[in-house]
């Protein structure tokens, strides 16, 4: 790694990557859920509900649950990094404090969108979520492509890349996993589309929107499309060579093997291999990501993804 770049940067970069993703992701599967319901009110709102705090790993309890309480804690609890609120504040705090490494106008795009969730928030509770979760959306991606536009390829870059990759492939797998392995709650594969950002790419490559389990195939091994487990990986592991690290390096090993595992599946043989595939894919996520922590910023351990709203 470049000396000039410290751990306690290194760590705010990675971190502002993933949970600005998170946030990213988390509204597009709101947002594909809330649609759902509106074309189909006869869907069990307890059940969609119940499936969407599956995949976001949390605990939905045992009374009734409904979409308002879900949007509480999902979108508008700023106390928890596992809501898009929550994720968008800890992004600003962890870009606020390497300044020196991100652009003024990754950081300005992060300032202006915290700020404006306030009238968001309340908004949506008169109006519908739906302005608050597109200026998520929109800001997300306006802050990537900002990273992309106005910061040099440098190590700094990198981390911001890394930490987006890693969360990507997670997000992807949490989605997948509820669809194969929990199907009571499991979403249906158009609305697993659309949560993903996937449904024109995948229409484009296969010619429809049907109800088909090529869906986990285009999620999990195409390589062209960005939010792919394939290519997430790809990128990850691009970013950890550039930083100088071996291909027997602890962070770089376990997403290196399962780009590989991926690279050359047998497709014919996806769906046999689905559920020990995401249990590994999610394993090499955060082995990987500790193994970071543990390289590249060592004063303090790595955050796990499902203990950070407790």
């Amino acid at each position: 790694m470049n000396d000039v770049i410290l751990s306690r940067i290194a760590e705010a970069l990675t971190w502002t990557g993933r949970y600005v993703e998170r946030a990213d992701a988390t509204a597009r599967i709101l947002d594909a859920y809330l649609h759902r319901m509106l074309e189909d009110p006869w869907r069990d709102e307890d059940l969609a509900c119940r499936s969407l705090y599956a995949i976001l790993g949390m605990d939905a309890g045992r009374a009734p649950v409904d979409m308002q309480q879900v949007l509480d804690q999902l979108a508008f609890d700023a106390r928890s990094t596992g809501s898009i609120e929550g994720a968008l504040g800890a992004a600003r705090l962890n870009a606020r404090s390497a300044r020196e490494a991100v652009s003024s106008a990754m950081w300005e795009c992060l300032n202006a969108t915290w700020h404006a969730l306030a009238d968001q928030r309340r908004a949506a509770r008169r109006t519908g979520p739906y302005g608050y979760l597109e200026l998520v959306r929109s800001r997300a991606a306006l802050f990537f492509g900002l990273a992309d536009s106005t910061m040099s390829r440098d190590d700094s870059w990198r981390f911001v890349v890394l930490g987006r990759s890693l969360e990507r492939v997670d997000m992807t797998v949490r989605l997948l996993s509820v669809r194969v392995l929990d199907a009571v709650h499991a979403p249906d594969w158009p609305t697993l589309l659309s949560a993903s950002g996937a449904d024109e790419a995948f229409a484009r490559v296969y010619g429809g929107f049907g109800d088909t389990a090529r869906v986990a195939e285009f999620l999990l091994l195409d390589r062209d499309f960005p939010r792919s487990a394939l290519h997430a990986l790809t990128t990850a592991e691009e970013c950890l060579s550039a930083l100088g690290r071996p291909r027997q390096d602890p962070a770089r090993r376990p997403i290196g093997g399962l780009r590989t595992r991926l690279e050359y599946l047998d497709t014919q043989a996806l769906e046999d291999q689905l559920p020990l595939l995401l249990r590994d894919l999610q394993t090499a996520c955060m082995a990987s990501a500790e193994a970071v922590a543990e390289r590249f910023f060592p004063y303090q351990g790595p955050v796990v993804w499902a203990q950070e709203g407790v």
